[in-house]
């Protein structure tokens, strides 16, 4: 049997994240309590389990005002809800209409953009969708409204595709809304100008090892370092390697990690702009810092499943994680230790934060007042009081029933 620890956990902060499962559903966790000894739970499911509306992957814009989701699906849908209550405000469902099967030409990246165009107005945004076999497809959305008649898609969407070979299995935009990174089996990975539509770099293959071998391109994820520079990223493969490149410096990474010996499965940056997360299909988790290239440590706990998401919190110090054993978990950045853990039955495919949920907090006037403390005080003493005469009596009692049987006994003996 494997040796296990236990670990007590402290709870989480108060905060809110909506996960992705492969049955379609969006499940709403909450943590309340606050930062002693909070718990978070499932507090609310959206939609109806259906295996051909899989989630595969989902992008936020996370605001305080009207917050929006996007979701692509398996049948080749992307649907925009509202993250406070669920309600869906525009379906797209010919994404894929160009190969005719969506299985054949899935969404793997889908991303809401808010500041891309700046002649969108405040009720839209853009919607940028990357299929397996590299197109890319990205529209304005408008909502006049909070139902799904109010919505008005752009009847003119701007195409392109960014590869002509392999499958593109990773997609990220970067936080100024400018650059997109893609990458994916037998596709290196490569930088694209949003508002010109072009390529503006490719990374180049590394060399051989020591031995002659040649390992093939295959990557499984991508996130940018920075939201202040779109020239360096980070890049997950299948030959379990975490690789940093430098537009500015080489088309070669310029640094390679190592981690285990499973492939890479999520990556996802810190905001401090040196620090990654990353996760693997054997379900560790683990955080390196990209400055010397060293593995800061891996989180305390074993994930049983692959790890398929990671997403860190803006304001608080956790990150959360989600995969194939079902589980939604919440870290600590610093000390690395679990701090909540919720179990919601389905696979998960991704996580997102809300960070501008806030929880109620208690109003002290409305609470109980105490006016006069020594009534309090003599009531309770009077009570203490009653309490042990009244077992004096009780005791006392006993004692005589119980010498007037033990005389009963002596006068029949006699």
């Amino acid at each position: 049997m494997p040796r296990t620890t236990t670990v007590e956990s402290p709870g989480c902060p108060p905060l809110r994240a909506l996960t992705f499962d492969a049955l379609g559903l969006v499940k709403v966790i909450e943590a309340r309590d606050g930062q002693n000894g909070g718990a978070a739970k499932m507090v609310d499911r959206w939609g109806d389990p259906d295996a051909s509306k899989s989630v595969l992957t989902a992008s936020i814009i996370d605001r305080e005002s009207d917050p929006l989701v996007g979701i692509a699906r398996k049948c080749g849908s992307v649907d925009v809800i509202s993250a406070i209550d669920g309600n869906l405000r525009a379906q797209i469902p010919d994404i894929c209409q160009a190969s005719g099967n969506p299985e054949d030409d899935a969404i793997i990246g889908v991303h809401l953009l808010q500041k891309h165009r700046s002649e969108l107005s405040s009720g839209s945004c853009a919607l940028l969708t990357t299929t397996t076999k590299g197109q890319v497809s990205m529209e304005s959305i408008e909502f006049g409204g909070r139902t799904l008649a109010d919505y008005i898609r752009d009847p003119s969407p701007t195409v392109w595709s960014i590869c002509e070979s392999g499958n593109i299995l990773c997609s990220k935009v970067d936080e100024k809304e400018n650059y997109a990174l893609f990458g994916g089996k037998g596709v290196e990975v490569n930088v694209w100008d949003l508002h010109k539509c072009v390529k503006i770099w490719t990374a180049k293959s590394p060399p051989k090892n020591n031995l002659g071998i040649f390992t093939p391109t295959w990557f499984t994820s991508a996130t940018f370092l920075s939201k202040d520079d779109h020239r360096k990223f980070v890049a997950g493969t299948n030959s379990h390697q975490v690789r940093l490149y430098d537009i500015s410096a080489q088309r070669r990474p310029v640094m390679s990690i190592d981690f285990r010996e499973t492939p890479i499965r999520a990556v996802s940056e810190d905001i401090d702009g040196h620090t990654i997360y990353i996760g693997n299909g054997s379900g560790d988790l683990a955080s390196i810092d990209t400055r010397t290239g060293k593995i800061l440590g891996c989180f305390l706990g074993k994930c049983s499943g692959s790890i398929r998401s990671i997403a860190r919190h803006p304001e608080y110090h956790v990150i959360a994680s989600c995969g194939l054993d079902s589980y939604l978990r919440i870290w600590d950045i610093h000390s690395r230790q679990l701090l909540s853990a919720v179990f919601l039955k389905q696979h998960l495919n991704a996580v997102v934060f809300d960070s501008h949920f806030r929880t109620e907090v208690a109003d002290p006037a409305s609470a109980p007042q105490i006016t006069n403390t020594e009534e309090i005080d003599d009531d309770i003493e009077t009570t203490r009081v009653k309490r042990k005469k009244v077992s004096k009596n009780e005791h006392g009692s006993k004692k005589a029933k119980a010498k007037k049987s033990s005389r009963r006994l002596k006068g029949e003996e006699d």
